[in-house]
């Protein structure tokens, strides 16, 4: 079977059941070791980046509606059997290996580029913020003929003066954005920046447009919803911390993660 082929069963298998698909055991439990450990506990990262940059391709694993649903079942029927503890350390380890590479590229673009992190962070949300606005402008503007087209005056005016001030923030971020290019950064690299995100490298001569697809796309908003994860499970563990101060518990202080995707 070819590599597509292959990719493209996998992916069908993710989506339909393996049972579905006539290559796995229907008896098969969610604690089998074939079962992708990732997607029970949460999300699993195979998932969020296919056709990007970072595709991981299809998950070796079984991602099986019937045992998330049996798995979730046994966890609170018994929450406080251990191998839910282990499970979702292993969970967090591998979401945490996951952003501590992307963290790592960062790092390495950024002594490429010879720019500080705060300068990247502030150019960043200039860029982003740019962005945002001009999709406002560009709905703004869609709106403006909407509302000429039915006849309601006041209400275009109104909507033309919030455009009008959009502008001018924009017009302001742009200089504050131009001061920065000007100011920090290897002359040769001034107009890349790192995604303090996903790790891409950002143009600011890149058009508004682009730069708003960049900030909506899949690898993006992909690490944001891993970022996000641990920002939760970081919440979670002080949270029983509080409410238990002399248990070690699952999901602990956790350091840099051994294990590997599953």
């Amino acid at each position: 079977m070819g590599r597509l082929a292959e990719m493209q069963r996998k992916l069908l298998e993710q989506m339909m059941g393996p049972e579905a698909m006539g290559v796995a055991n229907a008896n098969l439990r969610w604690d089998d070791e074939k079962v992708c450990r990732n997607f029970l506990c949460g999300t699993c990262p195979h998932s969020l980046f296919t056709n990007t940059k970072m595709d991981l391709g299809a998950c070796p694993k079984s991602h099986t509606e019937r045992l998330k649903t049996e798995f979730l079942a046994a966890k609170e029927a018994k929450p406080e059997d251990p191998i839910f503890g282990r499970f979702q350390m292993e969970y967090e380890a591998n979401i945490f290996a996951f952003v501590d590479e992307c963290d790592r590229r960062i790092r390495a673009a950024h002594r490429r580029l010879e720019k500080t992190p705060e300068e990247n962070a502030k150019t960043t949300n200039l860029m982003r913020e740019i962005a945002e606005i001009e999709l406002a402008i560009q709905g703004g503007t869609e709106k403006i003929e909407q509302l000429g087209e039915q006849g309601q005056v006041d209400e275009s005016l109104r909507e033309m003066a919030a455009i009008e001030a959009l502008k001018s923030e924009k017009a302001d971020k742009e200089v504050k954005l131009q001061q920065l290019t000007d100011t920090s950064g290897a002359s040769g690299h001034q107009k890349l920046r790192v995604c303090d995100v996903c790790g891409a490298y950002l143009s600011v001569l890149d058009s508004d447009r682009r730069l708003a697809d960049h900030f909506g796309g899949k690898m993006h908003l992909g690490y944001h919803e891993l970022r996000n994860m641990l920002g939760k499970f970081k919440e979670d563990r002080e949270k029983r911390k509080l409410a238990n101060p002399n248990s070690g518990g699952p999901g602990g202080a956790m350091g840099p993660p051994g294990g590997r995707f599953r």
